[in-house]
């Protein structure tokens, strides 16, 4: 990233939005979590609620965080970013533009939600 301010970061899950999605995730990730594809939902909530520790995080980081799923985030940024991401990202809104803050293979390479925190931590500072 280069030096512009971060003004918030844009997390977007590999995940449509709405109530069925949200079950057929939750069934996913405890029937078959080997083969579930979204590493940010993944460390971010357990299987029907946000992680407490992730939680008390986000409420109380020096940046603004917003929640997308891939599909509000393709209808909200449709004309200029959508294509140019692959899910989930986490992505550094700035006064003139998004930058990718977060690509999916480094969240795919995460162990553990404190290793989500200290890159986002790192990433801020």
């Amino acid at each position: 990233m280069d030096n512009q301010r971060i003004e918030k970061l844009i997390f977007v899950y590999n995940a449509d939005a709405g109530l069925k999605n949200a079950v057929m995730d939750s069934l996913h990730k405890v029937m078959s979590p080997q083969t579930y594809d979204c590493k940010l939902c993944e460390l971010t909530f357990g299987v029907f609620t946000e992680n407490k520790r992730w939680k008390d995080f986000r409420e109380n980081a020096e940046v603004d965080m917003v929640f997308l799923h891939k599909d509000e985030f393709q209808k909200s940024y449709a004309s200029k970013f959508a294509a140019k991401y692959s899910y989930p990202c986490v992505l550094a809104a700035t006064a003139h533009d998004l930058q990718l803050f977060m690509d999916t293979q480094t969240l795919n390479q995460l162990q553990s939600l404190e290793e989500l925190i200290a890159l986002v931590q790192k990433g801020i500072a």
